[in-house]
């Protein structure tokens, strides 16, 4: 399945090098936007969220969503063929 982290990082300055290290650790990934990973993973929602805890700060916000095949958008052509390479790894 692949998720969607997107998040709000309310702390300027903060080193969040494990917390990328965390998302990495959960699977295949994809990161060209600021703020928006992409990860082919086992995992559920909830694993993903399990291994991201520890490395946030309590007023950050975080979504961690699964990724359908309905989606759209202007991006570089090899985010689009990292995306549809997956798609049947996405929810209906």
């Amino acid at each position: 399945m692949i998720y969607a982290i997107n998040y709000d990082l309310k702390r300027p300055g903060q080193n969040y090098d494990a917390l990328h290290e965390a998302i990495k650790s959960c699977g295949d990934w994809w990161h060209f936007l600021g703020s928006t990973w992409l990860v082919d993973t086992a995992l559920s929602a909830q694993g993903i969220w399990n291994k991201l805890e520890p490395h946030v700060d309590k007023n950050d916000f975080f979504l961690v969503i699964g990724v359908t095949r309905d989606y759209q958008g202007w991006l570089p052509q090899e985010a689009w063929d990292w995306i549809n390479t997956r798609s049947l790894k996405m929810a209906a």
